[in-house]
């Protein structure tokens, strides 16, 4: 999720002086883009449903407008809600062109998207060559062909950078003789470790592990790290078992839950865990983090980069974070790095409301031109990157600092804050001249690791800090799936999970504040209440839903 809802501490603002166009070459214009034929201007209004307030003012923006004619006008959710989308079903009226994320399916049953399928084979041509024969899993169901949203999820996507499935300061791991915590007690020994000999940190006191669970970020670091450390892909709130016929669990009723959750529980009972975790705002928990006294957090790296950006501003570089390959116990293989594919089911759509989406079609599939892709990512050349001896982009390192430094890089300059929900190539895909899409490839990786990573590197005998995951190749397949959380489910099934969430939400809460004697109570108290909620009948109409979606993909 790209909004962010808090006022940081402090950071170093980025003014960009002007767009300088550079050489020209095949895919790389400048701001001298080929863009599309017409190019009268035109606002089209756009909802996302993970996005921010963007006046369309920053230079990659405009070198958008200067090659289209086309202006977004953003909306946006207030405080993290997405009721307006219950708003626009009620009076019919929609934006031209919306991110619904999991209200997708809502609107498909509603009939306020538009079926792309012709305005595809019309108009896009570089979105078909951006999909290319994974195309068909854009289509809605079996029965329902039909393709009614471009999907969010990188095409061709490499893992090259992690948060992994826990984290912790690099000071802690330099404290520990750099031994990698693989389990869950290797994990909180380190943490106790230098807890003892570092009761406070900047004159503060130094807490061991922290989370933010007062509003929907439950799901990012609550829930979601159970998951991540039982070694399971991340599918959400649901867990596939690829070994019993490709079988769907509500994920808090799957194995592992009970003693990660009892873990928290210990963890809360002896002070490692902040004691505010479930009741602090985000903003206090990005705060914590960037005083630098919080030792191990359980998060997604999207959720806290912000923090440690201040941290690096402040050269605080041992206080940020190494993702670390822990799981439960040794049994298990942490599936960070596994390929989870093309995931579809949240994407950009076109409404009803649209006057001309003939126009805003054309405009989506330049969207995943070559030239627009390499501006999405790597900005405006000879201002945000340049081009080496070899033809080849680079950043350099100034420019760097700023993207590593600056928590206003991304939105003031425009390079990659246009990417995300768009169609997009990922991290590895290469462009015709056989350079990358985005600037985030091993080579470039490796190339900015900071002084704490290379000490962890020379430590571990290793190149990349990848290098200490289960690789992806040793997985040996690809999901056929996807991720499971970006689908777009009947409402049934929405209804289901909404009242699976909510109870969710509070036992979990109560499981891991309860004292130790309590816990298998009301983890017992947890599972049947699920059950009463209908979890048994959700297991097994999602699992249908799977295998039918394998069988269509199979055929197509």
């Amino acid at each position: 999720m790209r909004g962010k809802y808090w006022i940081v501490l402090g950071c170093i603002t980025v003014m960009l002086a002007g767009m300088i166009s550079g050489c020209e070459r095949e895919t790389d214009k400048g701001t001298n883009l080929i863009g599309t034929e017409d190019k009268t201007p035109i606002t089209f209004t756009y909802y996302s449903a993970d996005g921010e307030e963007d006046p369309w003012t920053d230079p990659v923006a405009q070198a958008i407008t200067e090659a289209t004619g086309v202006t977004l006008k953003t909306e946006y959710p207030v405080n993290g809600s997405n009721d307006k989308i219950k708003l626009m079903i009620v009076s019919g009226e929609y934006p031209d062109l919306i991110f619904a994320k999991g209200d997708g399916a809502t609107l498909i049953a509603k009939g306020a998207l538009i079926d792309l399928t012709d305005l595809i084979d019309t108009y896009g041509e570089n979105i078909k060559k951006l999909y290319g024969d994974q195309i068909d899993k854009l289509q809605n169901s079996v029965e329902d062909p039909s393709i009614y949203q471009l999907a969010c999820s990188p095409v061709d996507n490499q893992i090259f950078t992690t948060a992994g499935s826990a984290q912790l300061q690099w000071a802690v791991l330099a404290y520990n003789n750099y031994e990698i915590p693989y389990t869950l007690e290797e994990y909180e020994n380190q943490i106790k470790n230098y807890l003892a000999a570092y009761p406070t940190i900047n004159g503060k006191e130094t807490l061991g592990i922290s989370i933010s669970c007062s509003d929907w970020r439950w799901y990012i670091t609550l829930a979601n790290p159970s998951g991540f450390i039982n070694g399971y892909p991340d599918n959400g709130q649901w867990v596939v078992d690829d070994d019993d016929d490709y079988s769907v669990y509500y994920k808090h009723m799957s194995s592992g839950q009970y003693e990660y959750y009892k873990w928290l529980n210990r963890m809360y009972n002896e002070g490692i865990l902040d004691a505010d975790f479930a009741t602090q705002q985000y903003e206090d928990y990005m705060a914590k983090i960037a005083e630098g006294r919080v030792l191990g957090i359980l998060d997604s790296k999207w959720d806290y980069e912000d923090a440690e950006k201040i941290l690096k501003a402040n050269g605080e570089y041992d206080r940020t974070y190494a993702g670390l390959p822990v799981t439960l116990n040794e049994d298990i293989k942490n599936s960070i790095l596994y390929d989870q594919g093309l995931s579809t089911g949240w994407g950009l759509a076109i409404t009803q409301s649209c006057s001309n989406p003939d126009r805003l079609i054309e405009f989506l599939d330049w969207m995943c031109s070559e030239e627009a892709q390499i501006l999405l990512n790597w900005g405006i050349e000879g201002v945000n990157y340049g081009i080496d001896e070899n033809g080849k982009r680079y950043v350099t390192e100034a420019e760097q600092l700023k993207k590593d430094t600056d928590v206003n890089y991304e939105k003031e300059s425009g390079v990659g804050y246009h990417t995300y929900p768009f169609p997009r190539y990922g991290d590895g895909a290469l462009d015709s001249n056989g350079d990358y899409f985005t600037s985030n490839n091993r080579e470039t990786t490796i190339a900015n690791y900071n002084e704490e990573e290379k000490k962890a590197l020379s430590a571990w005998g290793v190149e990349s800090l990848l290098d200490i995951f289960p690789s992806t190749e040793s997985f040996g397949q690809i999901s056929p799936y996807g991720a499971i959380y970006q689908w777009s489910f009947p409402q049934k099934v929405e209804d289901y999970e909404a009242s699976l969430d909510a109870i969710s939400y509070e036992y979990l809460v109560r499981s891991i504040i309860c004292s130790q004697d309590e816990f298998d109570g009301i983890w017992e108290e947890f599972q049947n209440a699920l059950i009463d909620a209908g979890a048994l009948d959700v297991n097994g109409i999602v699992t249908e839903l799977l295998h039918e979606k394998l069988e269509a993909w199979t055929v197509n």
